[in-house]
């Protein structure tokens, strides 16, 4: 079902990004990557945190980024994963599919600095088995998403 909602999200806003479905599971950075041919870093992971006011953000990074908790304090004040059954209920998709596109809850959007490394990245779409390839910016701009610096230093592209 929150395949669909993704393709929604895309269909009302009319954009022409093709959604790959696989065969097999997408659903960690690891198998992503093997799955797509690509290096890890290339995976867009959405990780949902509750920050200290009680509010929920996305961020969406780079595969193999680990967050800075001094940096993500610094942005947001502090912050938690939220529980697997805590982000299908809010953002529609199931922990493995987890996206910025067509969340059952309207969620402010961040993405890690991280991510302009690459050309192109492959966030999921709603499924553990589902993903589009886009470039950073234009990620950015679908989703109304604002830049942060929260990440670990990762090597180059």
């Amino acid at each position: 079902m929150s395949l669909e909602s993704v393709k929604r999200f895309f269909a009302a806003r009319q954009l022409d990004i093709p959604i790959l479905e696989l065969d097999v599971s997408t659903a960690t950075v690891a198998l992503a990557a093997e799955a797509h041919g690509v290096e890890p870093g290339r995976i867009a992971k959405t990780l949902a945190f509750r920050i200290s006011d009680g509010s929920v953000l996305l961020l969406v990074a780079r595969g193999d980024a680990r967050i800075d908790n001094r940096k993500f304090k610094a942005a947001f004040g502090k912050g938690r994963m939220l529980p697997a059954e805590e982000v299908e209920t809010l953002t529609g998709h199931p922990v493995g599919g987890v996206c910025p596109f067509g969340l059952a809850t309207p969620l402010p959007v961040y993405l890690d600095s991280s991510l302009q490394a690459f050309d192109e990245v492959l966030p999921a779409a709603g499924a553990v088995h589902s993903a589009v390839r886009l470039a950073p910016a234009r990620l950015a701009e679908i989703v109304a998403g604002q830049w942060v610096d929260v990440c670990q230093e990762t090597g180059p592209a």
